[in-house]
């Protein structure tokens, strides 16, 4: 608990609930992470503007961390301790769940949760239960990865 921030992480998730939900309003589609960068990467027949959105979308991703380290000098403090082949399987796995699943956890767990979606509920248990295992097998089977 010593990194407890209840304020900044209230901000945070109402920004995302805010971008999620005037994306859908303003473009009537579903903010899913793995949907729009999949769309980018395998185009189909879209109109040039989809693929603008999107690209746009993916960008402001990149783009929105560095503009907040630059404009507050708060850096972020994330520490990879996995190998980059661990790492590699890990997206791999993670493509591919969201392949099966139909989505991923921002497309089903911010998106479809708040549509009360049934299958967005299951997959975002789903997503949940397998994190926990997953962090447990590593952490307390394992020694550590």
């Amino acid at each position: 608990m010593e990194n407890f921030t209840p304020i900044s992480a209230l901000i945070g998730g109402g920004l995302i609930g805010l971008a999620s939900g005037l994306y859908f309003l303003l473009n009537g589609r579903i903010a899913g992470i793995s949907g729009i960068l999949g769309g980018l990467l395998s185009p189909g027949k879209e109109r040039s503007s989809v693929l603008f959105e999107r690209l746009a979308f993916i960008i402001g991703l990149v783009a929105g961390p560095l503009i907040m380290i630059n404009a507050t000098g708060i850096k972020a403090q994330s520490v990879v301790t996995s190998s980059l082949p661990v790492i590699i399987i890990a997206g791999l796995l993670v493509g591919f769940g969201t392949t099966i699943g139909s989505g991923c956890t921002s497309g089903h767990g911010i998106c479809g949760l708040s549509r009360l979606s049934l299958r967005s509920l299951v997959a975002t248990l789903s997503f949940m239960a397998a994190g926990f295992v997953t962090v447990y097998v590593t952490r307390h089977m394992t020694g550590g990865v």
